[in-house]
């Protein structure tokens, strides 16, 4: 089968295209074949390596995971022994190790079968930036009716989902994102769209009970003046690759002293999540918002964008 291939950490030069064998599944595991799979920040940092104390799960040396890649939507090939709720033939989506290539190997927790409204295309995208989304307004901002909430960089991959799942939990939602952006953000439910070319919500005298910032153009003292009292920030590390770490790190010491800001906390995918997406998007209440899509011979290129902050959406990778 042909995959996206790294053996060293360092630029997309790192990433070839290779043919390399099948993968072999055991009990409890699902092989897929892989229509479509996206990308998101994550795939960058895991490329370069850096900050170094990420290899501490990713592989001190090299990665350990030969074939990038996490979010992925396809047809089931083959399952395993105890596999109760896959067949092949199925088509699912779901995020497991080794996304990029045409086959790919699962456990049964990390696939649901796809929303019959969703091309592989659009469920490939209902991943990690969707998950991450999710799990930071419910559980970090506890977002629900009546709330007023504030998305920075609503247009990208986490933010485009945020705004969807805001809506979907009852809060009046504002976007913020640049001119090219606000029809999108406005069509996707945004109440309000902020054009952060022509204006600063910082410096604005609306308040908000959560804002979710994705892109940290201000300080976090800066973005906290746009909250009522006792409203909450939630700092996402930035929405590119540089300087992520030093962003969190930051977030964690002024939690400590600053009741607004909330402390960052690691985001984990989970059966749950992916069957919670599942319902916003049979619901109606989510669709993912796509950038645009490369095959899997110019994924160097799309992770390239994703990691230069300029993505509209969530970019995929047909196979």
């Amino acid at each position: 089968m042909q995959a996206i291939v790294q053996d060293h950490y360092g630029t997309q030069e790192e990433l070839t295209l290779r043919d390399i064998d099948k993968p072999s599944i055991g009990d409890g595991e699902v092989l897929v074949r892989v229509r479509a799979a996206s990308i998101h920040v994550g795939d960058w940092i895991v490329m370069t390596g850096s900050p170094f104390v990420m290899r501490l799960a990713t592989g001190l040396r090299k990665p350990k995971n030969r074939v990038p890649g996490t979010d992925l939507a396809g047809t089931v090939e083959a399952v395993g022994k105890d596999v109760q709720r896959l067949r092949p033939g199925d088509e699912v989506f779901g995020w497991c190790a080794g996304a990029f290539a045409e086959y790919a190997r699962a456990t049964e927790d990390q696939l649901i079968k796809k929303p019959a409204n969703l091309t592989f295309d659009q469920a490939a995208a209902v991943g990690v930036s969707a998950s991450t989304a999710l799990q930071l307004l419910r559980d970090d901002g506890k977002v629900g009716t009546g709330r007023k909430v504030l998305i920075n960089g609503a247009s990208g991959g986490v933010g485009s989902f945020a705004v969807q799942i805001a809506k979907a939990f009852g809060a009046e939602v504002t976007g913020v994102c640049s001119t090219n952006n606000v029809e999108l953000v406005r069509s996707i439910g945004a109440d309000h769209v902020i054009d952060y070319t022509r204006e600063d919500f910082t410096k604005g005298t609306e308040r908000y009970d959560v804002i979710l910032d994705n892109v940290g153009n201000h300080s976090m003292a800066q973005t906290r003046r746009a909250l009522t009292p006792l409203g909450t920030l939630i700092s996402n590390g930035g929405g590119h690759a540089d300087g992520k770490l030093g962003r969190t790190l930051r977030t964690l010491l002024v939690s400590m002293f600053v009741r607004q800001q909330a402390s960052p906390t690691v985001k984990t995918q989970n059966h749950d999540d992916l069957v919670a997406l599942k319902d916003l998007v049979d619901a109606g209440s989510i669709a993912p918002v796509l950038a645009g899509t490369y095959p899997l011979s110019r994924t160097p290129e799309a992770i390239g964008h994703v990691a230069a902050g300029h993505a509209r959406g969530t970019v995929i990778i047909t196979i």
